[in-house]
């Protein structure tokens, strides 16, 4: 008996044919999509700054973890800087979305504080302002943002929100502040919005810790869980070496299950032993 090979119909033929075409395609768009996010990635490296100001008494460090999945780069951002009066800036926000666009747009939101905070002394107008332009621009995206000046000379931190999460204040002591006041609605929403000011003596040694929803909240944890912990973190390291702190603040977003970027930023201060207080509240 003779034995024949059998030969591949033009159905079998045709259907590899069309799987090798959607593999190709496939592989494209896996190229591109990486190509995006590194595209992404490179454009927040190059706008966070690659350093912050300080003064004797005031030590500052930040910290940032791309989304879990790697897959999306977010626009969480953290900016310090000096003011032409003698101040200090400094800002934490997060700029709506995941990709190129969110990257580029929260860029945008920073530099344009930054510009701001040069022009005009009360947080709480810079803030107002900035809302102002990012509404008057051509995108549907939003940001929400905390906003402090320092003042080196009466050791004032005067702050402002936009929908951002609160701001924890520790002291060495055990003493602990999350500030949960006032608090206007996320930057280019709706404009002519007010957004009020809180002021704070920083007095004896402690910290002020600022993070993004991606440190405190996720499938996990709940957002006041979330601070509850940050606190926690925040009280007990209050007098560590500020990158030491933000670390470890950093480390909360490991479990909460979040799928969202992440940033701290730490303001660590020294001094006569007392508490922080809140001056007063108001525009």
């Amino acid at each position: 008996m003779t034995w024949r090979r059998p030969t591949r119909s033009a159905s079998a033929d045709d259907l590899l044919a069309k799987l090798g075409r959607l593999t190709a395609q496939a592989r494209d768009r896996a190229e591109m999509h990486r190509a995006r996010v590194e595209l992404a990635e490179a454009l927040q490296r190059e706008m966070l700054p690659s350093a912050l100001p300080a003064l004797p008494g005031l030590r500052t460090a930040a910290g940032y973890q791309p989304a879990r999945d790697g897959l999306d780069i977010g626009g969480d951002w953290y900016d310090g800087f000096r003011l032409p009066d003698g101040t200090l800036g400094f800002s934490i926000g997060d700029a709506q979305g995941h990709d190129v666009e969110a990257a580029a747009f929260m860029g945008q939101v920073r530099i344009a504080l930054r510009a701001l905070a040069g022009a005009v002394a009360d947080p709480g107008e810079v803030l107002s302002r900035l809302n102002d332009l990012l509404f008057s621009m051509d995108t549907d995206l939003f940001a929400t943002c905390t906003f402090l000046r320092y003042d080196p000379g009466t050791r004032v931190l005067a702050s402002t929100r936009a929908g951002h999460i609160p701001t924890v204040f520790a002291t060495a002591g055990g003493g602990c502040l999350v500030d949960d006041g006032d608090c206007g609605i996320p930057l280019g929403i709706l404009p002519g919005q007010h957004y009020p000011v809180a002021r704070q003596r920083l007095s004896g040694t402690g910290a002020v810790v600022l993070v993004t929803d991606g440190v405190v909240e996720g499938p996990s944890f709940a957002l006041d869980d979330g601070l509850r912990e940050v606190a926690r973190v925040a009280v007990s390291g209050a007098a560590d070496p500020p990158e030491r702190l933000a670390a470890r603040v950093l480390g909360v977003s490991t479990h909460t299950g979040h799928a969202d970027d992440a940033a701290v930023l730490v303001l660590r201060h020294g001094g006569p032993a007392d508490g922080t207080r809140r001056l007063r509240t108001g525009g």
